[in-house]
């Protein structure tokens, strides 16, 4: 990440904010821009696909990219919202339609610190599968628990609708199926995830996409032994104690890219 770029996406980002209330800190701006690289470098996102975190200064607040691909976004892309999905320095960008994943899960999280919504294409299998259960399969995954609740936007928008959670009532449809689990599959879509902090969140949808590799390869080979609910809540307890690891190394990976990609 060019220091000098960053330097002023962070004085952009401040000016704009400053009208509405206290800025975020400069090192979660720093790392909301870094998790949007990872995630494309990663595999998680493309052009689509989006990670968000909660205001360090305001909890009724969360921070967002404006509507861009992830492996673009700078500092003074990052938007301030509302909780009810309602941007507070957007100053005529595009935001993302599907804000509303991340306000409502906030609004009925407060232990939630960070989400990524993702198509990652070997988790979406998962969700339209009448057969097989996303579960985790090895100890780096049991963020996953016993098995991953589905969202089926069907129940709350009805037929024909494009999957999209593009207001604030399906939403609240989508955080109430992920409930208190760390994971959700959308059907068709994709799948969000959450976490403690933002550290935590990227791991946990890397790790689904991991698990989801890891599965269908054991599918293949035939029954499968997966972690057990205590086995899952164990191995989540001890090995994320852990998630710095990866971080930084993903971070260093993403700070070589040159000064154009970001």
């Amino acid at each position: 990440m060019c220091t000098n770029l960053f330097d002023a996406g962070i004085a952009a980002y401040a000016d704009d904010a400053a009208a509405s209330g206290p800025p975020a800190s400069r090192a979660l701006v720093e790392d909301l821009v870094t998790a949007n690289h990872i995630l494309f470098d990663q595999g998680i996102v493309d052009a689509f696909g989006h990670v968000s975190v909660r205001h360090d200064m305001d909890p009724e607040r969360f921070l967002l990219a404006r509507n861009m691909a992830p492996a673009t976004v700078n500092a003074n892309d990052i938007v301030e919202f509302m909780l009810d999905g309602t941007p507070v320095n957007a100053d005529g960008r595009a935001v993302y339609l599907e804000r509303f994943i991340h306000g409502e899960i906030y609004k009925s999280r407060p232990d939630v610190q960070a989400i990524v919504h993702s198509h990652s294409p070997t988790v979406l299998p998962f969700s339209v599968s009448r057969s097989t259960r996303f579960r985790p399969v090895c100890h780096m995954s049991g963020f996953l628990g016993a098995g991953t609740p589905i969202f089926e936007i069907r129940e709350a928008a009805g037929d024909g609708s494009d999957l999209l959670i593009r207001n604030r009532g399906l939403g609240a449809a989508l955080a109430q199926k992920l409930g208190e689990s760390s994971f959700v599959l959308m059907r068709g879509h994709g799948s969000t995830v959450v976490g403690p902090s933002l550290k935590h969140a990227v791991y946990r949808a890397v790790y689904a996409e991991v698990n989801a590799r890891l599965q269908v390869e054991a599918l293949r080979l035939g029954e499968v032994t997966y972690l057990s609910e205590k086995e899952a809540e164990t191995a989540q307890r001890n090995i994320e104690t852990q998630v710095d690891r990866p971080w930084e190394m993903w971070k260093k990976r993403v700070q070589r890219w040159p000064a154009s990609a970001a």
